[in-house]
C-alpha cells in the first residue's frame, strides 16, 4: 500500500512551524535583537544575552535551521547575521504588539517597567528624520561603540551611556535631544533621557530603537572608527 502523501498546504505549513517553533524562546529573541543591531561573533551573542557561549552557539544552529540567520567564518570566529533584517524585526514587532493588545501580564509589566518612567509620548522615526534634517533635533545613540559602528541613524551622535556626562558640553540647550538604543524595551535611552533632563537638558525617546528604524528604511550610516 502506497503512504499517504500529504497536501502542499499541510507540508507547507510543517515549515512554517519550523520557523515559529525557532522563536519560541526568550533567549532566541534575546539573540534576534541582539542581531538586529548588526552581525556579531558567537562571543558577543552569548555576553550580549548573559548565556554560556555553548548554549548560544545551540539557539543559534536552531535559529539557523529556521532559516532566520545565517553565519560565516572570519579568521577563527563563526559570524552571525540576520537573514532579511526588515522582514524579521516587524516580525518580532508584530509578536511584541499582539503580546501587548492580548497579554494581561505583558501590558502591567510594560506600564509599570517602560511607560511609568517616562509619561512623553516617544518621537515618531519620520518626525524625527524630518526636524534633524532642519537642525531642529539632535539624535544621540546610548549603545555601545561596537553596536554604533555596525550601523546607526545617519547624523546620529554615539554618546553610550557610561559615558554622557563626558559629552555634556558637545550638547545643545536649546533644542530638543532625541535618544535611541535597541529597541522598545532597552532601558539605556530611558536613562539617558531621564539624566539628561535632570540636568536640564530638553529630552525625548525615539518610539522603538534602531533596527525598527533600520526595518522603516529610514537613512543609516556605518563607521570603521
Amino acid at each position: 500500500m502506497n503512504a499517504r502523501v500529504e497536501p502542499p498546504k499541510a507540508r507547507l505549513f510543517t515549515h512554517f512551524a519550523r520557523v515559529a517553533k525557532a522563536l519560541a524562546s526568550p533567549i532566541r529573541l534575546e539573540l534576534l535583537e541582539a542581531l538586529g543591531q548588526g552581525a556579531h561573533s558567537v562571543d558577543a551573542l552569548a555576553r550580549a544575552v548573559g548565556v554560556p557561549m555553548a548554549n548560544a552557539s545551540h539557539h543559534l544552529q536552531v535559529l539557523r535551521e529556521g532559516g532566520l540567520v545565517q553565519s560565516q567564518r572570519e579568521g577563527v570566529q563563526v559570524i552571525y547575521s540576520l537573514t532579511d533584517e526588515t522582514e524579521i524585526t516587524r516580525t518580532i514587532a508584530g509578536i511584541r504588539h499582539i503580546a501587548e493588545a492580548q497579554l494581561a501580564e505583558v501590558d502591567r509589566i510594560v506600564r509599570e517597567a517602560f511607560t511609568s518612567r517616562d509619561n512623553l509620548t516617544p518621537m515618531d522615526p519620520k518626525e524625527v528624520l524630518k526636524l534633524a534634517r532642519k537642525g531642529e533635533v539632535t539624535v544621540i545613540d546610548v549603545r555601545p561603540r561596537a553596536e554604533f559602528r555596525a550601523g546607526h541613524v545617519k547624523g546620529a551622535l554615539n554618546i553610550p551611556l557610561e559615558e554622557l556626562g563626558q559629552h555634556l558640553d558637545e550638547l545643545p540647550r536649546d533644542r530638543d535631544i532625541v535618544a535611541y538604543c535597541r529597541g522598545p524595551y532597552c532601558v539605556l535611552a530611558f536613562e539617558a533621557v531621564e539624566e539628561l533632563r535632570r540636568l536640564g537638558f530638553r529630552a525625548r525617546r525615539l518610539e522603538d530603537g534602531f533596527p525598527e528604524w533600520k526595518a522603516a528604511r529610514l537613512p543609516v550610516a556605518r563607521t570603521t572608527r
